[in-house]
């Protein structure tokens, strides 16, 4: 297992989305999330921020490093019954497959001014070396 996790200040992205406004939107988030972060006809930073810590948080987990792997490749989806999951397109999608990832699962939460997420992969052909586990 890994785990990947962020935090955002939404003010970050509410000021991104003043300064850069579509071509913000367009660099970081894909056109199903920006939909989904949609209320009364305006983008919730509050969302966006939520989605922003994912994205930021499955790259821990899928230990990016140096490699370009750009934002929307991470992809934030809410299936039917309202639960986030994460859809990987692209070179996240073909790291992960590198990575023999299996299994991602996020978690998302926002309050006030910060929004966060926590991501765990699931990672195959993983062993435990040494006396890491007691296995009283």
């Amino acid at each position: 297992m890994r785990i990947g996790i962020d935090l955002v200040r939404v003010s970050t992205v509410r000021d991104a989305l003043a300064a850069h406004g579509e071509h913000y939107l367009q660099r970081v988030y894909t056109a199903r999330e920006v939909a989904d972060c949609r209320t009364a006809g305006a983008v919730d930073p509050l969302r966006l921020a939520a989605r922003f810590a994912a994205k930021e948080a499955a790259m821990k987990a899928l230990r990016v490093g140096d490699q370009a792997v750009p934002l929307p490749s991470i992809e934030v989806v809410r299936d039917p019954a309202g639960y986030a999951e994460l859809e990987l397109h692209g070179p996240a999608g073909e790291l992960a497959r590198a990575q023999d990832v299996r299994h991602l699962a996020v978690s998302l939460t926002h309050e006030d001014q910060y929004a966060s997420a926590v991501v765990a992969a699931e990672v195959g052909g993983a062993t435990v070396q040494g006396d890491l586990l007691d296995n009283r």
